[in-house]
């Protein structure tokens, strides 16, 4: 038997080790200790971590690279952002979005990150971000999976042509419906364009992903409207909350009434550590509020929750680079998701959980999966997290794509090692 890549010697995220994977015809077929066969090519992992992709489910890569045009967020707060956004909108072209996009998604790639979920802009008459992004889509596809969201950024009611040019835009051919409830005008309006976008989504046939509740605000409650209207329409399993950051703020007996709908609804939860650890809390002095869900909470009922990164160097936020270990890291710290289980959770919700928001097909390590995976420069997944684990290899369909040197520094210190590799840097036993 003969394969097209050989992957030996792997660890696997669930603690196996020594396993072989091998990958045919763009396939995972074989996936077992000391494989007895040949391939055009084959890679010792050496003990290394190997993963499947990592996946973003939630980014704006209409915005993305687009850092101080034309001006900078001075105050650094999610309002300023959109405004600045809005000031931005006009003066897009096309050949723009499409040239930061792409080398957005180059340094995707090199990172790992192999599938994205990104959310683009449809109140702008012109469409002209939604062609722009449905051109890269086209240009990625064979190797990286892009998702687009109809997203009113001004508010599907607020804004006068956005229920349009949300349809315009789903007929174009984006992947998912989305929505901004709490940018609306009114508590009533934001759940009218719930009740509305679901409806449409239901029509379609299409998921839905709404920016909910992004917002100190304990009153800001649309991810209950959200959740009814899951289980109305049955959209069970294909809704999205993303953000969820008022629930930081709301009082405990009602969030003792809202985890168990959203977990009957199936509905999915995608907080975003960097941007909302940096955008919420803004109007606090102490205590400070910090802005991430109740991920420990919703993870008790069996609520899915991936981390987003959302923003690289955009409007709203300035740092990033398509490191989804970046976005683990924080999560774990913020969340204080501080129990070894819970950071081998930060792993998955960087990696399995999203893939399920997405509802990527044949993701995973499995036989019968994509030859799909990332070989990291860590033996476990925490070790992944804490030291940001170089990719050394990205392989999509059984072709390596990306590859890079490990990460090895070289001393010259009397009586020390001569070199140190982070990945073999592990608690020392007494004794």
């Amino acid at each position: 038997m003969s394969f097209d890549l050989i992957v030996r010697n792997a660890t696997f995220p669930d603690g196996r080790t020594g396993i072989d994977i091998g990958i045919r015809e763009g396939k995972i077929v074989a996936v077992e200790p000391r494989l007895a066969a040949e391939a055009g090519r084959e890679i010792d992992a050496a003990g290394h971590l190997v993963s499947p992709p990592f996946v973003d489910c939630h980014f704006h890569m209409d915005a993305t690279l687009s850092l101080g045009l034309p001006r900078m967020n001075v105050s650094g707060t999610l309002l300023e952002g959109i405004a600045l956004w809005g000031e931005l909108k006009p003066i897009l072209t096309f050949d723009a979005v499409v040239e930061r996009a792409l080398r957005y998604c180059d340094l995707a790639v090199s990172q790992g990150l192999l599938a994205v979920r990104t959310h683009v802009d449809i109140c702008d008459d012109r469409l002209l971000a939604v062609e722009a992004l449905l051109h890269v889509q086209r240009v990625v596809k064979p190797y990286l999976d892009l998702q687009l969201v109809a997203f009113p950024q001004d508010g599907y009611y607020r804004s006068p042509t956005a229920a349009e040019n949300l349809e315009r835009a789903l007929d174009f051919g984006v992947d998912v419906v989305g929505g901004i409830p709490h940018f609306e005008r009114t508590m009533e309006d934001g759940a009218m364009s719930v009740t509305a976008l679901c409806e449409i989504a239901e029509r379609r046939g299409l998921p839905v992903d709404m920016h909910c509740d992004e917002s100190d605000d304990p009153l800001s409650r649309h991810i209950e409207t959200l959740a009814y209207e899951t289980n109305r329409l049955g959209l069970q399993g294909r809704v999205t909350g993303s953000h969820l950051t008022s629930m930081h703020s709301m009082d405990n007996y009602y969030v003792s009434k809202l985890l168990p709908l959203i977990a009957e609804s199936e509905v999915h939860a995608v907080p975003n550590p960097l941007i909302n650890i940096m955008l919420q809390g803004r109007h606090d002095t102490y205590p400070k509020r910090r802005g991430m869900t109740r991920v420990k909470e919703m993870r008790d009922y069996g609520i899915n929750i991936a981390f987003g990164q959302d923003c690289t160097m955009d409007p709203w936020y300035s740092l990033g680079g398509a490191d989804m270990l970046d976005v683990a890291h924080m999560g774990l710290h913020v969340g204080q998701l501080s129990s070894r289980e819970a950071m081998r959770f930060c792993f998955e919700a960087v990696t399995t959980n999203p893939a399920k928001v997405m509802e990527l097909e044949d993701y995973g390590l499995d036989v019968g999966c994509n030859g799909d995976l990332v070989i990291l420069q860590a033996k476990d997944a925490i070790e992944a997290i804490r030291t940001r684990a170089t990719r050394l290899f990205v392989v999509r369909r059984g072709k390596v794509i990306s590859e890079t040197p490990a990460k090895v520094s070289r001393l010259s210190l009397d009586g020390r090692p001569e070199s140190v590799d982070p990945a073999a840097y592990a608690p020392v036993a007494e004794g």
